[in-house]
This record gives C-alpha cells, sequence and structure tokens, in this order.
C-alpha cells in the first residue's frame, strides 16, 4: 500500500489579491517592493505573497490588515 505524501501549500497572492485585503491601490504594494518593505518573492516577472507572512508583517507593523490602508496613507 503506497503512502501518498500530503502536503499543506501556503496561500499565495497576486499583487492584484494583496491589494484587495491590505485594501490598497496595487501602485502602493509596488511602492512598497522597491522600498523593500513588504515580504514577497517573484515568480518569472510576476510577484507573489504568502499570506502568512503577510499576516506576520502586518502584526509586525501592530495593525490588522484593514489597517494598513490607513497606515500607508500617511506616508
Amino acid at each position: 500500500m503506497a503512502t501518498e505524501a500530503k502536503y499543506n501549500l501556503p496561500r499565495v497572492m497576486t499583487v492584484k489579491e494583496l491589494s484587495a485585503y491590505l485594501r490598497v491601490h496595487p501602485s502602493t504594494i509596488y511602492k512598497l517592493l522597491r522600498r523593500g518593505e513588504l515580504p514577497g518573492f517573484r515568480i518569472g516577472t510576476d510577484w507573489r505573497f504568502n499570506a502568512e507572512v503577510i499576516d506576520r508583517w502586518c502584526l509586525e507593523r501592530n495593525m490588522k490588515p484593514s489597517e494598513v490602508a490607513e497606515s500607508l496613507r500617511g506616508n
């Protein structure tokens, strides 16, 4: 009997999905990436974001994802 390996792959978001999640414009996502302030990785020319890492990033900034938009407007 062969056992199947079961993997729990992390949820990965696109720029569009992340901008909706954080309630900011996609250009804000790109600006944060250029500044090196947002954790993400590239697949070819496209950016991807691990949801768990983004949630941790929000916690480190001491805010909920919905509060990120308010915080970033001040920059």
